[in-house]
């Protein structure tokens, strides 16, 4: 069983993508939704709360855990990685984070390779990072893309209340709105010179990816996380087969999605990132 942690709502879209990906495999999705936001807790408050989230995940039967969340995987995945999980009493399991998969994609270089390394030590493309307030204040996207391209220019943008306006259901014009203004302000910091890859850094911005297309040109490569994450875990699913055999008997669960909330509340708002997504249940921390 593999299992995807978020604070909240967001990591929908990676699970749905999985869920699609993965059809023979078992999967659960645990959401903190009765902690949420995690973007105004301290980075030791983060850490403490993804940890039990993947704790709860491998008492539930997951071998492997998945980061769903750019704040926890910015904050928390290397130090549950390298700290905890040795010590965790967890042995054969694992913690990924969505931050990984995305540089890859975005500088065409494996996680693995931390130096520079030819042609890639020579671009000096734009890379533009759109993200909530705590994934761009967290600097992890330019410190590790500069680790392997050191000559590209990251731009970080945040798009302020556009998760808030996906999860109430604002109006595609009122959203729209938002994302013109964060696109705007991007193009503020390069002089008006688009970014020749965006980083859509924030699991809600698939929701509106199409918004982010209209405002940015055409040869500006979206790099999208669903997608990126589906491609990065299948590959590691290759390369790591003992994550993935659960559904060698032939009989798959369905997937479960689970909350540390008030299901009602939660199922309600679940739907505009996933019309078909299963009912949410309770399971505390």
């Amino acid at each position: 069983m593999i299992g995807v942690f978020d604070s909240g709502h967001g990591g929908l879209t990676i699970f749905r993508a999985l869920v699609k990906r993965f059809p023979n495999l078992a999967v659960v999705y645990l959401g903190d939704h009765a902690n949420i936001p995690y973007g105004d807790r301290p980075s030791d408050d983060i850490v403490a709360l993804t940890r039990k989230g993947v704790d709860t995940l491998f008492r539930h039967g997951c071998k492997l855990a998945l980061l769903g969340c750019n704040t926890a995987s910015c904050i928390a995945a290397r130090t549950l990685q390298q700290g905890w999980l040795p010590v965790s009493g967890w042995p054969g399991r694992n913690v990924l984070g969505i931050v990984a998969p995305t540089v890859e994609a975005a500088t065409q270089t494996p996680w693995a390779v931390t130096t520079p390394q030819y042609p890639q030590k020579y671009n000096t493309d734009t890379i533009a990072v759109f993200g909530t307030t705590r994934t761009v204040a967290s600097h992890a996207y330019p410190e590790e893309i500069r680790k392997r391209c050191p000559k590209v220019m990251v731009v970080q943008q945040t798009c302020l209340d556009l998760v808030a306006a996906i999860e109430r259901g604002a109006s595609e014009g009122a959203i729209d709105e938002l994302v013109k203004r964060g696109v705007d302000a991007l193009l503020a910091q390069t002089g008006g010179t688009p970014p020749h890859r965006a980083i859509l850094g924030c699991t809600h911005y698939p929701l509106v990816e199409a918004l982010f297309r209209r405002h940015l040109p055409a040869f500006t490569r979206l790099l999208s996380q669903p997608q990126v994450v589906a491609d990065s875990l299948e590959d590691y699913l290759q390369r790591h087969p003992r994550y993935a055999d659960g559904g060698a008997s032939g009989t798959v669960p369905p997937p479960l999605l689970l909350t540390t909330g008030d299901p009602s509340v939660v199922n309600a708002t679940a739907r505009i990132f996933w019309p078909q997504a299963p009912e949410f249940r309770n399971l505390p921390l």
